[in-house]
């Protein structure tokens, strides 16, 4: 694709100029693509009414057209205005836990195209909880396509700068918002069948969605998609969040696996649960014990071991338990390696 100029603009998270959120929703109206943060990460936007605009998002990321994209509203009356079906159990989740990181995939209506939702009747929709975000949406008065703002596969953006240092030359802003508050992407949840199922694993459990609308099917951590078919949902593509860097994980004994990898001349960077001694070779970052805090840092611990040009990650398997899921989701796809 031929560059583009990409600006960059910072803004206060908390109190976002309405001037540069109105300069912004104007580009999203001309088909432009803008970056922006949410409470997850940062999010790569265009106008999900407007097929040749969202085409812009994948053709900048290299998204393969049957992974979907979110759409994120600024109101349930909006979410509910996209779809053919608004369920009881839609109604109790959104009241619960929108604005925030919980998705969910619902029957779609003509108002939304087909590259949106990788050709299926359904549509994934969610009202994002960070002011740069809403504010965007409600100043664009469109419903906003935007999946992680990075190149497909690659890891996802807690700052503007990890946007710039992947998309730039290939989209037309960035809104810089400073770092998201979660550092994980949404949970996804499908309300289309009987028994509501995850797709995604995010920072809100099965079981405390199943405290709002009883029983859910879980996500089964051990067979991810692998399809050049329509995906139901992003983040099911078997390769996925990845470093440059080879990551792997490492059950037990990591200190014994780096010093094997930095012997035989691997660069090694360790992300690991437990406090340790230096070891010669390997750059280390220990991360919370705490399943919400260790998320927060996953991806911005990554991207700056990422920075030093490593030939390999070793990363810590995570302990048992829904709550540790989603990490759990995002390290195993990050290592997987293709045929």
């Amino acid at each position: 694709m031929s560059r583009i100029q990409t600006r960059f603009v910072q803004m206060d998270p908390d109190q976002p100029d309405p001037e540069i959120l109105a300069e912004a929703a104007a580009a999203i109206l001309r088909g432009e693509i803008v970056a922006f943060p949410t409470e997850t990460v940062y999010g790569l936007g265009a106008n999900a009414l407007d097929s040749k605009a969202v085409e812009g998002i994948f053709r900048a990321k290299g998204r393969p057209s049957h992974n979907p994209l979110i759409v994120h509203v600024g109101s349930i009356e909006s979410a509910q205005s996209l779809t053919s079906d608004w369920p009881n159990y839609a109604d109790k989740l959104a009241a619960s836990f929108w604005p925030g990181p919980l998705t969910l995939v619902l029957w779609k209506n003509d108002m939304v195209p087909y590259i949106v939702t990788a050709g299926n009747p359904t549509v994934a929709i969610r009202i994002p909880a960070h002011p740069i975000a809403l504010g965007l949406i409600r100043a664009a008065r469109v419903p906003i396509a935007a999946p992680s703002a990075n190149r497909s596969e690659q890891l996802s953006p807690t700052l503007a700068s990890h946007v710039l240092e992947g998309l730039n030359g290939r989209i037309n802003m960035i809104l810089d918002g400073g770092p998201t508050s979660r550092g994980l992407e949404s949970t996804v949840i499908d309300l289309t069948s009987e028994l509501p199922k995850i797709l995604r694993p995010g920072l809100i459990t099965p079981g405390v969605l199943e405290s709002v609308i009883g029983p859910i099917m879980r996500s089964r951590m051990d067979a991810p998609v692998n399809s050049n078919e329509s995906l139901p949902s992003p983040g099911m593509m078997l390769r996925h969040y990845a470093p440059k860097a080879r990551l792997e994980i490492s059950a037990s004994n990591s200190s014994e696996r780096i010093r094997l990898l930095a012997s035989s001349g691997e660069s090694v960077g360790w992300l690991t649960l437990e406090s340790c001694r230096t070891i010669e070779g390997c750059i280390i970052r220990k991360l919370p014990q705490n399943a919400q805090e260790y998320a927060h840092y996953l991806y911005a611990a990554l991207h700056e071991l990422d920075g030093y040009s490593l030939s390999v990650i070793v990363v810590d398997a995570v302990p048992e338990g829904e709550e540790w899921d989603a990490v759990r989701d995002r390290i195993s796809r990050a290592a997987y390696v293709k045929d």
